[in-house]
């Protein structure tokens, strides 16, 4: 017989966001799925159970009208399975395709990062959450978009309204108006930039969106997912590779000497701290998931960020190790909704932003004057990352 879910009721929202990872340790213990009352949502946590939900669209949908991703960016392709998913996300994909990445994207990369580097050098030190590793993300990614020069800023601000609004479980209404802000800011940019896109054919998202022949409201919702994870997840990936190497020196010796093992080091750094950390799905039919009863359309979160530390999966896995046995992750998701800007990232983050930045400013270190801060459930990351280096 199915046994009742599993409630943990002793935690506040304060506590997920400052350490999840302790009650992610109780909830996988406690059963498949976990009611997390300060969150307002089931969690799933084991690895093996989100694979396995990722396998069966069918069962546990993306499709789901009363998603907050919806609310705040429109009828995305992420709450879409099926043709409609293929359709929208093959729109997209040709600003997003390895040799699209290498060939248009990487020259691009590789003069955003120099620039501030060499406006970096000087100063000696600098907390990298904004000096680099945000302005890196934005700047690279409205090249990828074709928003034609949007303030870093403006675009950072944009992507964190956007993700803080699609995580606002907790429904507070200042987070909610910043998010409807984003979102309106994010359509004017695509009424200015479209017709330019229409009539000259790029390598762009909204190039390829618009010779694909996608409506209005598509290019919106789907401008804003990637606005919004194509954004905070290369910044925080910057951050956390940056933080795991500097706290292991031996690591950080090793791919300085051999640089085959960045693109280790990046897929360590991710699965270490999950940038998305959670998204959800539907319950389409009853079921039950190892022995937990599941009732159909209830919402579950598939919390990767808990999965990627799971010690059925993973031998010590709150340890930064890039010479782990190389194990798949779920940091860019699985199945028909993996990311589609993993190959872009990849190249952003381990190929130009953190090898150059290793290379360029000499012994950077931690600034041990002021501490590093990480913060986050359903989006995490290094919030500071102050650092010092030789000038």
């Amino acid at each position: 017989m199915p046994a009742r879910m599993p409630v943990i009721d002793d935690v506040s929202f304060g506590d997920l966001m400052n350490d999840p990872y302790p009650i992610y340790d109780r909830a996988r213990q406690m059963g498949a799925v976990v009611r997390i009352e300060a969150a307002n949502i089931a969690l799933v946590t084991r690895f093996a159970d989100i694979t396995e939900i990722e396998r069966d669209p069918d069962t546990y949908s993306s499709v789901n009208p009363g998603s907050l991703v919806n609310k705040v960016m429109g009828h995305t392709l992420m709450r879409k399975d099926g043709p409609a998913h293929k359709a929208e996300r093959a729109a997209m994909e040709p600003a997003l395709r390895p040799a699209t990445a290498a060939r248009c994207w990487a020259p691009q990369f590789e003069a955003i990062c120099d620039r501030l580097i060499d406006t970096l050098h000087p100063a000696g030190r600098a907390d990298l959450f904004d000096a680099f590793a945000a302005p890196v993300a934005a700047l690279a990614l409205d090249e990828v978009l074709g928003f034609g020069g949007v303030d870093w800023r403006t675009l950072a601000l944009w992507s964190q309204s956007l993700m803080d609004g699609a995580g606002n479980y907790a429904g507070d209404p200042e987070v909610a108006r910043l998010a409807a802000e984003a979102a309106a800011g994010i359509e004017a940019v695509i009424a200015r930039m479209l017709p330019f896109h229409r009539e000259n054919p790029n390598d762009s998202m909204l190039s390829a969106m618009a010779q694909a022949g996608q409506p209005l409201d598509q290019i919106h919702a789907n401008i804003k997912v990637a606005v919004g994870g194509g954004l905070n997840e290369p910044r925080d990936a910057i951050l956390t590779l940056v933080l795991g190497l500097l706290q292991n020196p031996g690591q950080r010796a090793a791919v300085e000497a051999d640089p085959a093992l960045w693109g280790p080091a990046f897929e360590e750094a991710v699965r270490w701290i999950s940038p998305i950390g959670m998204y959800p799905r539907r319950v389409a039919r009853e079921v039950t998931l190892g022995g937990v009863a599941l009732a159909e359309n209830q919402q579950i979160g598939l919390c990767v960020g808990a999965a990627n530390r799971d010690p059925a999966r993973f031998a010590d896995p709150g340890r930064f190790d890039i010479f782990r046995p190389r194990q798949s992750h779920l940091a860019f998701g699985a199945g028909a909704h993996f990311c589609a800007g993993t190959w872009v990232a990849r190249v952003l983050v381990s190929k130009l932003a953190v090898p150059r930045l290793f290379a360029r400013l000499p012994n950077l270190r931690l600034d041990d004057a002021a501490p590093v801060q990480i913060r986050g459930w359903v989006f995490r990351g290094p919030t500071t990352l102050p650092v010092v280096w030789d000038v």
